[in-house]
């Protein structure tokens, strides 16, 4: 089991609703957990299909160098400086 913090940004209630069944949202579009890599895969899933126009960040604990690895679904209206 590892920490996972899911970000969303303009996603639908539905989807809003899925995440806070396994994770705790903890400020409004902040979702933070400890899950198992299985569960992690079945809310990205959840992610990928319900986020509609939105967009959402998921990074996770690994045993790599930085610690963690993450990856994005939908456009990220911010552009990084």
């Amino acid at each position: 089991m590892s920490m996972v913090v899911v970000v969303t940004e303009n996603v639908p209630p539905r989807l809003r609703g899925r995440l806070a069944v396994w994770l705790l949202e903890v400020r409004a579009g902040v979702y933070v957990g400890d899950t198992s890599k299985r569960i992690r895969e079945m809310i990205w899933q959840q992610i990928t299909q319900l986020g509609g126009v939105g967009n959402v960040v998921m990074a996770w604990a690994t045993n790599t160098e930085s610690g963690f690895e993450f990856q994005t679904w939908g456009e990220n209206r911010r552009i990084p400086v």
